[in-house]
């Protein structure tokens, strides 16, 4: 059995005796749980979503601690998505199977190259209430990456990534792209340099296919949608997430007018604020 399946059933026991627990005791949930609010009347009704939050190139799933921290503080229950960052026809249906595994309703949230990701992994799931988009890729049908960090200008990541050539299990050979020590100015302004270092270190580097898979299925055509627009934005320019998140019909777009790519790590009280807005406005 995978280490990954068993990852799954874990959190999917935990889930059914958190939830247990919830009703049995009416205290907060525990990890892969939706918790349900104390309250009267309707309120008693109303579950929790759980936030399953799914991270994009040059991450991982710590990049998400601080915006975790802020909604585990809210009550609710979190679940990081570790993206496998080897394109649409790998990492859909491996975040796909994550919201399979979860009972209950989700807010699936993603940050850059995830919104690619849970656009396509969400289409189907009638568990999932809302998408969040941070800083994100939101794709149409058809387009790919490629495509979209290229319709404005303003992108300065691609001189920072490097490329490293892998070896693929059918013995072909891939690239991965890794931000370099020197990206921090395009990838992570407004964090410190002792922070970038470490996210730097940590990072997964994606396969440089990703940006030319074309999207299969867009969620956000019947999911509501939410978008944060990340001011100074090097990565993504500013004016295409404003552009994808008013063609998918956002129902809220908030913008951070100083932040970098990085607006969950640098800005993460405003990054749960809006995911809270999401999961109130749906459940």
């Amino acid at each position: 059995m995978s280490t990954e399946v068993s990852r799954r059933q874990v959190l999917a026991a935990g889930a059914a005796l958190a939830g247990s627990a919830a009703l049995t005791a009416g205290s907060e949930g525990t990890a892969g749980a939706a918790t349900a609010p104390i309250g009267t009347g309707e309120e008693k009704s109303k579950v929790k979503p759980t936030i399953v939050l799914v991270h994009g190139g040059y991450a991982d799933s710590s990049c998400w601690n601080a915006t975790v921290q802020e909604l585990q503080d809210k009550g609710y229950t979190t679940v990081c998505g570790s993206n496998p960052l080897r394109g649409i026809p790998t990492d859909a249906p491996y975040i796909g199977s994550l919201l399979d595994s979860i009972s209950g309703p989700v807010v699936l949230v993603a940050h850059s190259m995830g919104g690619t990701v849970i656009t396509n992994a969400a289409a189907g799931k009638t568990n999932v209430k809302a998408l969040v988009y941070i800083a994100a890729f939101v794709p149409d049908v058809g387009e790919t990456q490629g495509e979209l960090i290229t319709k404005f200008p303003g992108s300065e990541v691609e001189p920072v990534s490097v490329p490293v050539p892998y070896t693929k299990a059918d013995g072909t050979t891939g690239i991965d792209l890794y931000l370099s020590k020197d990206g921090q100015a395009a990838f992570a302004a407004d964090i410190s340099t002792a922070d970038f270092r470490v996210l730097q270190a940590t990072q997964r580097p994606f396969d440089a296919d990703s940006f030319t898979f074309p999207t299969t299925a867009a969620a956000w055509k019947t999911i509501p949608t939410w978008g944060l627009v990340a001011g100074r934005d090097k990565a993504i320019p500013p004016a295409c997430e404003r552009w994808m998140y008013s063609r998918a019909n956002a129902r809220k777009i908030v913008e951070v007018p100083r932040s970098s790519h990085v607006v969950m790590i640098s800005h993460p009280k405003t990054v749960a604020d809006l995911i809270v807005d999401a999961a109130k406005a749906t459940s």
